[in-house]
């Protein structure tokens, strides 16, 4: 629920980034940087870590839009449902699932991230560029 006067027909984050352009345009950019510029994390899997923040943060259309973005990238509808509702047992890596639940970690808070958390997704094989790449996109959805 938007606490100043913002366009109806613009659900969720878009109409507070067309209510000033000037602070629209570098999130926009960032946002395609973090989920379609260069990585050794694939766009689906990146969509993921923002639909898994999206549905924590109980925003409907991110969720929505950040699903339907992982379906496509990935070719099924599965991944998504389970990695929102049951990660443990969902058809991805464990390096993923361990990336998934640090980006759970900063959608509650960047303090919640452990130690023990880096840890196992450093054994699961994630790299640090990963690492940070999860921890950037969890808070921009954050916003």
């Amino acid at each position: 629920m938007p606490h100043i006067s913002l366009p109806d027909h613009l659900p969720g984050i878009t109409g507070l980034l067309e209510y000033s352009q000037d602070t629209a345009a570098p999130i926009r950019e960032l946002t395609q940087i973090l989920l379609r510029g260069e990585s050794s994390l694939t766009e689906g899997e990146r969509e993921l870590i923002a639909t898994i923040v999206s549905h924590n943060n109980e925003c409907k259309f991110c969720t929505s839009a950040h699903t339907a973005a992982a379906d496509l990238l990935l070719g099924e509808t599965e991944t998504c449902e389970m990695v929102k509702h049951d990660l443990d047992n969902a058809p991805v890596s464990d390096k993923m699932k361990a990336l998934l639940t640090i980006a759970k970690m900063v959608q509650k808070s960047g303090k919640s991230v452990t130690p023990e958390a880096i840890a196992n997704a450093k054994a699961q094989g994630a790299t640090d560029m990963e690492i940070h790449d999860t921890v950037l996109i969890a808070a921009l959805f954050c916003l």
